[in-house]
């Protein structure tokens, strides 16, 4: 036994069927599609979508509604997570992000007013609440709203 003994096992290799190729293969003219309909067509035997001329799903469905793609989407940052600051400190963006409260650089940041605050902060984003802003100045802290980073 040698290397130019080799092969495939018996009927592993099988030749491809040539469909098409006139009528002594028996599989010649219209190739084993039969006459004309869906199957017989060249391209994809039925769209995505289609559910054998059944009305399909997506023209079932009701439209409706209407999404802004130019939405200003904010992050949330409630008085009650601001309350464990210190005295003093200048609360911004860049602090909430290391200090965890703020995940992610994307999105500006907004202010709301669940909770309560206990010491005057100067809290820095680009958006508060009307409550969070009357809280935070309630307190003796300032409330500036910044521009887009």
């Amino acid at each position: 036994m040698n290397l130019s003994n080799l092969g495939p096992n018996p009927g592993e290799k099988k030749k491809k069927r040539r469909i098409g190729r006139g009528p002594g293969s028996g599989r010649g003219k219209t190739a084993g599609k039969g006459h004309k309909g869906l199957l017989a067509r060249s391209g994809r035997p039925n769209q995505i979508g289609f559910e054998g001329g059944q009305m399909p799903l997506a023209r079932r469905l009701p439209k409706r509604g209407f999404t802004n793609i130019f939405r200003t989407e904010y992050t949330i940052v409630n008085l009650k997570s601001l309350s464990a600051m210190q005295e003093g400190v200048t609360v911004n963006p860049a602090l909430l992000r290391e200090s965890g409260l703020v995940k992610g650089r994307g999105n500006p940041i907004k202010i709301l007013g669940d909770g309560d605050l206990h010491r005057p902060l100067v809290i820095e984003a680009h958006k508060f609440s009307k409550v969070a802003q009357k809280k935070i100045e309630q307190v003796g802290g300032q409330a500036k709203v910044i521009g887009r980073a």
